[in-house]
Formats: structure tokens, C-alpha cells, sequence
């Protein structure tokens, strides 16, 4: 069996002075029949290939079961209502449900959106929703196929009769005006299509501020500054006044600018500097009486809590939460107390402070990761999500006045079989430390090294933790070692660390990881012959990266989503964003470092690659399936023909990046990428495939 031919174009560009061959460039356009006959054919190659891998069966039974678990998410309080996302198992999409008490939420809640029913196929689904203010209207966002655009529509709750109201949006949420008259939003009027399938680079964002009954085009806001930002608004509630806050940054870059102006019945006052300059970190909390609080990283790389006089904007803002030892990663207000959310060695750590700086005590927490964190300012009430790594959330209530907390009834749980977390630490090729978790079964099935995956994705100062994905279950009860890599460009460390692994010191990251496989090898927990690495997005590109740069590290490598065209990733649809990490191709220094590690440039004729798995969607609009298709391409145009090291991309149609992605697709999705990371690293699942429960 040998893959499909791709056809080359003769495309060559000059760029800063290098030549630069681009012979798939052709795959870029998703709409062309030429396109989507390779689109087919590669389909096509790809279930040859599993034809071959006897552990599709295995893991599809037990991601059936894992994905297919009953859910809720943690609840919500907003306009005298409590809500939450919940699942049965049964659906593909998640359900809003809503109740005027706690209790009835747990027991017997009321739907208010199902969309189940918004398509045949059931991709469509709820992306954002938000109750206004009176607890009367539902502003809520539908995305159709995985698109990051969303149809914001506008439900009455009490009729259950939809308004009239039809906008589009991108990257944001309606968030309500104080006397539910309208909502503000974002969008990219100029940006072509409203579809998953629109490659066109966005054109700028605009603030916009929809009145309920106005046609959309009528919602554009003058705003003070340019509109080549990202731009979020968020209303709070002050004791005597409220306001509208937003920040602004250029792209995915943590550094923001902050302005905010006074609301009065409705209406929108004058918009007032607080930070203008865009120098560091921030995000909101919430309003107290007349301060506003905010997470900042300005001379505190691992982020402090600071509030702002908002009767005297030009005053410094006092110090809450001093910047310590672990790194802020969230805070809620409730009732004169912040629930301060952190991480301590890539494990949560929660404290109690007081809105005048006096720390009131630690929160007891147990688990991998805070996946919820959700309070009104008025209310001493907290719910808090948390999960790990084979156990998903479970929802505690906390009282924040007195620090008390209780767990609420959950759904009936698959039982998995015990696993050991470890810490452990690598050493990256500039002799930084690189922390990890290994992850086995409590039981080892075998002595030795044994087959293992490793996970990373090391960007944006995104943190990575050892939280719950229902794939790490599968893979565990396989038998399989997990390893969790906690790479630099990652915000598990603060901004310092996050930094090192940015633009000219992307390729940290890259060392970072293969500096993990390495220790993995050498303290002799695998071999390269049993380790597979897998990542998604941005971890698609790293890798790529390393797949590329070590080919004999790894027996099979699965990018997924992955940013893999450094050199024309600015050009489509968000992409020009992400120069915050991958440097702006249009400038030759940024262009001379991403040649060197671009995954789809380092492509070499005469190289055995691992087996590979190149994972995308055809209406992913974040990062663009032609990143998956001509990287695809590449390996396959110089890898031998040896069924030992195939190269596969597995193209799924209907969906994005991710979200929204129906339960059917994602347990065979996690099933085809768990299955071919046992076959060819030697993984044997053993038993049944269904857990107890």
C-alpha cells in the first residue's frame, strides 16, 4: 500500500532573501475541486491504514463509554437564576438547564436550550450563553460546524419565544447592559464569510453595542482606539455606579490596555483611560464599592491582584494579593472576599483574601486542576469545578465568608482502575529544568519500559495540567504511561517562563520536550520504539517540531490542529494574531528563526519520520486545515513506503478546532488517535473494554 500522489506546483518566492519552494501552496484553497479530491483520497488512505490496526475496536468500545458519561458542568448564578451545561450520555451536544434554587439545579432543573434538535448531523451547537441582568432574556451564541463565528440569538425565558434579534460575532459574548436593554459584542464585519470554511485573514474588530429590536448594522461603536485590537468589554456592578471595562490588545499577547466608562440607565458615558499602554498582563475581577479589581503581571511575572480607585483613575492602583511563590491564575469576587486561584508546581493552590489585602486562609483542594470558578460579587457564594486526570469535574460549593466547602451530588462515574502521579524533572538543552507528571497505571501490566505517550503544547502562557481528557482515561486503562510535559512558553511558571519560550526562543520549547523523551528513555521508563507524542494547535506544532528534529525519538507522532506553515500562518484568519509567539513573518529576523524550525520546511528527503497522524476538521477557522494538508503532503512525497511508518491524515468533515465537536465524533476521533499510538508503539490493551461502573 503506498499513500496518495499529491500533485506539485512549480510555486517559488524570494522572501527576505531565502528561496522558498511552497509546491502544495495549491491545498490552501479548501473550496477547490482539486482540493477536495485530495481531501477524498487521503479519507480514503487513511482507513487503509486502519484497516490495519486491530486496537481501533478496543479503544472505540471503551472512548464510547468514557465519552458517553453523564455530565454536568459547574454551575452559575446570574439573575436570580442557577445554571449549568448537562449531558445524559445519550446526546450529542449539551444542554442548558436552569433552576431558581440550588437544590432544584441538582434535582430536577429546567431546559432552556437543547441543541440537539439545531441540526441533522448535530454539529450545531451552543457555543456561549449569557442571562441578562433581569433574568428574563437568554443572549446566547450558535456555532455551526466548529466555527469560532457564532449567531448571537436572544431567547425569552418566559415565553420561551425567540426575539427577533440575529447578530454575528467572533471570539466573544454577549455581555448584558445593567437594565437588560442590549448587549455588548465583538465582530469582523470585513472578514468574508461567516462560515468555517472562510480562510480570509480577519480584517479589525469592532466594538459593538446591539439594543434589542435595532438591526445589526446599526451596533457599531466609536470607540478611542484604533481597531486592529482584540477587544473584550465586560459590566460590573458597583455599589453606586456601574461600569463598562475593557481591555485591548493586539493579537494573543497577554499585554493589554485597560479603559472603562460609567453606565447609567442604559446609556454610555465617556470612555476613561486607566491604562493606556499596553506594558503588561491584565484581566478583570469585578467592581466593590468604588474599586476595580484586576489580575495584572506589571513587575510580578507571577501576577497579583491590584484594584483601582475609580473615582480617581490617575491615581496608581493599590496592591490586594501581592505577587508570592506560586502563579495567579484567576480570581473571583463574593461578597467583599477574592477566591484567588493558583499554582503551585502545576498543581491548584486556593486562598481566601480579604478586598482590603488580609489573606483569610487556604481552601482545601484535592486534584489536578481547577476547571471552574464561578461567583456573583454580591453573593458570598462559590462554585468550584475540579478534576484530574481520570476523574472529571466535581462541583463543590464554597462559602467564601467562612471558608466552608461541600461537595454536590455528581453523576454516576465510570470506575477506572487506580493510577500513580509522579513529578519528575528533565533537562532542556540550555540546561533548564523541565518539569513533568508521569502518569501509570496503579498495576503495572508489564516490567520494563513500556509504551508511552507524551503530551505538550508549551505556548501562549498557557498552562498545561494533569486535568481530566477523556482519552488520558482510555489510554491509562490500555495499560499505557502518560507523561504531561510542562514546557516553557506555558504560564504554569509566571510570565518569565512563558517568555522563554516565545518568538526568538520558540525553539525552547522544542528542546524542552525532547530533552522530557530523552530523560524518559534514559531513566528507562520507554524506549524510542514505545513512545509516541501528541499535541494539539499549538501543540500540533510542536509536534511537528520535534518529529522533525528527532525523528528517532519517536515510533509514532500525532499533530493535531497543528500550526505547521510558519512562514504563511499570518495570513489566514486569526493567524496574524499569534506573532505574540511565533514572531511576524514579515519581518526577516522573526522569518529567518521560524524557517528553522517551521515544521513544513523542515520536511527531509532521505529521513525516516515516525509513523504519523496528521488529525484536522474541514471548517476549522483557527487554524486552517491547509497547515494539516500540505504538512501531510510533505511526509508523504518522502517517506518510504513502509507500513511500519505510515503517514495518515485523518480529515474529519462538519467540525472545527474542537468545540462543539458531538460525542460520537469525539470518541472516535480519541479512538483512532489512541489506537494508532498503541499499534505502533506496541501497546497491547488487555481485558474488556468496558469499565465498571
Amino acid at each position: 500500500m503506498t499513500a496518495p500522489h499529491t500533485e506539485r506546483d512549480d510555486v517559488v518566492e524570494t522572501l527576505h532573501g531565502h528561496q522558498v519552494s511552497d509546491p502544495y501552496r495549491w491545498l490552501e484553497d479548501p473550496d477547490s475541486d482539486r482540493t477536495r479530491a485530495w481531501v477524498e483520497a487521503q479519507r480514503e488512505w487513511c482507513e487503509q491504514v486502519f484497516a490495519d490496526i486491530p486496537e481501533r475496536a478496543w479503544f472505540q468500545e471503551r472512548m464510547d463509554q468514557l465519552v458517553r458519561q453523564a455530565r454536568a458542568s459547574t454551575p452559575w448564578h446570574r439573575g436570580g437564576w442557577y445554571l449549568r451545561l448537562v449531558n445524559n450520555g445519550s446526546q450529542d451536544q449539551d444542554v442548558l438547564v436552569g433552576a431558581r434554587s440550588l437544590d432544584e439545579l441538582v434535582s430536577s432543573p429546567r431546559v432552556l436550550l437543547d441543541p440537539n434538535g439545531w441540526s441533522e448531523d448535530g454539529t450545531t451547537c451552543l457555543a456561549v450563553a449569557r442571562l441578562s441582568p433581569d433574568g428574563r432574556l437568554l443572549a446566547h451564541g450558535i456555532s455551526e460546524a466548529g466555527s469560532d463565528w457564532t449567531r448571537i440569538r436572544v431567547l425569552d425565558i418566559e415565553s420561551m419565544e425567540l426575539l427577533p434579534d440575529d447578530v454575528m460575532a467572533k471570539f466573544s459574548w454577549p455581555e448584558w447592559l445593567p437594565d437588560s436593554s442590549g448587549f455588548f459584542y465583538t465582530s469582523f464585519p470585513d472578514s468574508g464569510r461567516a462560515e468555517g470554511t472562510e480562510t480570509q485573514a480577519l480584517a479589525e474588530g469592532h466594538l459593538m453595542l446591539h439594543r434589542l429590536g435595532r438591526q445589526d448594522d446599526e451596533d457599531l461603536l466609536s470607540f478611542p482606539e484604533d481597531r486592529r485590537r482584540m477587544i473584550h468589554v465586560e459590566v460590573h456592578r458597583g455599589s453606586s455606579q456601574d461600569w463598562a471595562v475593557c481591555t485591548l490588545g493586539h493579537g494573543t499577547a497577554r499585554e493589554t490596555a485597560l479603559w472603562v466608562a460609567p453606565l447609567q440607565d442604559g446609556a454610555l458615558g465617556e470612555w476613561i483611560e486607566l491604562e493606556p499602554d499596553e506594558d503588561a498582563g491584565r484581566w478583570t475581577i469585578g467592581v466593590h464599592g468604588a474599586e476595580l479589581f484586576c489580575v495584572v503581571d506589571e513587575d510580578a511575572p507571577r501576577r497579583r491582584v491590584v484594584a483601582y480607585d475609580l473615582g480617581a483613575p490617575n491615581d496608581p492602583p493599590r496592591v490586594v494579593v501581592p505577587e508570592g511563590e506560586a502563579t495567579l491564575e484567576g480570581a473571583v469576587l463574593a461578597d467583599g472576599v477574592l477566591v484567588v486561584s493558583s499554582l503551585v508546581d502545576a498543581s491548584p493552590n486556593l486562598e481566601r483574601w480579604s478586598v482590603s489585602g488580609e489573606r483569610l486562609g487556604q481552601v482545601a483542594v484535592t486534584g489536578g486542576a481547577v476547571v471552574g470558578l464561578n461567583a456573583e460579587p454580591d453573593s458570598s457564594e462559590v462554585f468550584l469545578g475540579l478534576s484530574s486526570v481520570t476523574s472529571p469535574t466535581v462541583v463543590h460549593r464554597l462559602d467564601a465568608s467562612s471558608g466552608e466547602l461541600s461537595e454536590l451530588p455528581s453523576q454516576a462515574r465510570v470506575a477506572m482502575p487506580g493510577v500513580r502521579v509522579e513529578r519528575h524533572r528533565a533537562t532542556s538543552a540550555d540546561g533548564t529544568g523541565v518539569p513533568y507528571f508521569l502518569i501509570t497505571p496503579e498495576v503495572p501490566t508489564a516490567e520494563g519500559p513500556c509504551p508511552t505517550l507524551l503530551y505538550g503544547y508549551g505556548g501562549f502562557s498557557i498552562p498545561v495540567l494533569a486535568d481530566y481528557r477523556a482519552g488520558w482515561a482510555g489510554w491509562l486503562a490500555a495499560g499505557g504511561q502518560l507523561v504531561i510535559a510542562n514546557l516553557r512558553g506555558g504560564g504554569e511558571f509566571g510570565q518569565e517562563w512563558a517568555d522563554q519560550g516565545k518568538k526568538t526562543h520558540k525553539q525552547n520549547v522544542f528542546d524542552d520536550a525532547i530533552g522530557v523523551a530523552e530523560h524518559l528513555v534514559a531513566t528507562g521508563v520507554t524506549t524510542p520504539e514505545q513512545l509516541a507524542v501528541y499535541g494539539r494547535s499549538n501543540g500540533g506544532l510542536l509536534v511537528g517540531a520535534v518529529m522533525t528534529q528527532r525523528p528517532d525519538l519517536f515510533a509514532a507522532a500525532i499533530p493535531q490542529v497543528g500550526v505547521l506553515d510558519l512562514l504563511r500562518f499570518h495570513l489566514f484568519t486569526i493567524g496574524a494574531a499569534w506573532a505574540s509567539d511565533y514572531g511576524n513573518p514579515e519581518d526577516a529576523e522573526d522569518f529567518a528563526t521560524a524557517l528553522g524550525w517551521s515544521p513544513l520546511h523542515n520536511v527531509r528527503e532521505g529521513e525516516r519520520y515516525p509513523a504519523t497522524l496528521v488529525v484536522t476538521g474541514d471548517h476549522d477557522d483557527r487554524v486552517v486545515p491547509a497547515h494539516s494538508h500540505k504538512f501531510t503532503a510533505a511526509l508523504q512525497a518522502v517517506q518510504d513506503a513502509d507500513p511500519r511508518r505510515p503517514i495518515a491524515s485523518r480529515i474529519e468533515v462538519a467540525t472545527g478546532h474542537g468545540a462543539g465537536k458531538p460525542l460520537g465524533m469525539q470518541a472516535a476521533e480519541w479512538a483512532d488517535v489512541l489506537a494508532f499510538a498503541a499499534h505502533f508503539t506496541g501497546l497491547e490493551p488487555s481485558g474488556s473494554a468496558v469499565l465498571d461502573r
